[in-house]
């Protein structure tokens, strides 16, 4: 008797395996090649806008800097570095969370911020008008309380947003020396981003990606409709 109810739960087995293995495999494949190969990560927070808005699906190059064992931080081949402007993901040494950040000061550094103006190895960082399509991306109450530029760091540039107000200590820092192996990350949105300001520097082995592109987006404020116009939407400007 128990030989036949083995047998039969065998071959049960058997049968959805033969059935399902077609999917099993997919699945398989597919949570591998998101561990370690790409992923597309959901943006709750307004931390790097007018860049990425609160809604927005980001793609994310997990072999743009190494190869990684999937589900560690086991690095089986590093091919480059972060570097000046690129935006990045990484986990939190406060409290592991998984953030979206951009590259500010990478290693050797020495970064420094006076009134939301940006020194990197004491050269400041340039600002120039930012494209009204870009701003009208933001409600009405964002764009009459901040003030945009475009922030141009040697030959790369990208949008920032700020609170014109006396001076305090988020828009002033430093110096700072950026020790080999750290990154010193900002969120775009400069006033509203828990980025190198409050969590400290972010070691290497903690970056896990590149984002580059927002895949889609949706609008938390109206009823998740699709925003359409973000659709596969670069999130470099040159």
């Amino acid at each position: 008797m128990l030989t036949k109810i083995i047998e039969g739960s065998q071959s049960r087995v058997r049968n959805f395996w033969i059935e399902y293995r077609g999917l099993a495999i997919f699945l398989v494949v597919m949570i591998l090649f998101r561990s370690a190969v790409a992923d597309w990560n959901q943006v709750p927070t307004g931390s790097m806008k007018p860049t990425i808005l609160e809604g927005d699906r980001v793609v994310v190059n997990k072999i743009a800097y190494d190869l990684k064992i999937p589900f560690t931080d086991w690095q089986l081949q590093k091919w480059a570095d972060p570097t000046h402007g690129e935006i990045v993901t990484f986990y939190s040494p406060r409290d592991e969370k998984l953030l979206i950040k951009r590259v500010i000061g990478t290693p050797g550094d020495t970064i420094a911020m006076r009134n939301n103006q940006l020194f990197i190895n004491s050269e400041p960082a340039s600002y120039s008008q930012l494209d009204m399509e870009i701003i009208q991306q933001l409600d009405l109450y964002q764009r009459h309380r901040h003030a945009f530029f475009f922030e141009e760091i040697g030959n790369k540039r990208h949008p920032v947003m700020l609170r014109p107000s006396d001076p305090n200590h988020r828009n002033s820092f430093g110096p700072i020396e950026v020790p080999e192996g750290y990154y010193l990350m900002l969120g775009d949105n400069r006033d509203n981003s828990a980025d190198s300001r409050a969590i400290g520097l972010v070691s290497r082995d903690r970056i896990t990606g590149r984002a580059h592109t927002v895949a889609f987006s949706v609008d938390y404020d109206d009823y998740y409709l699709p925003r359409v116009d973000r659709f596969i939407r670069p999130l470099a400007f040159d």
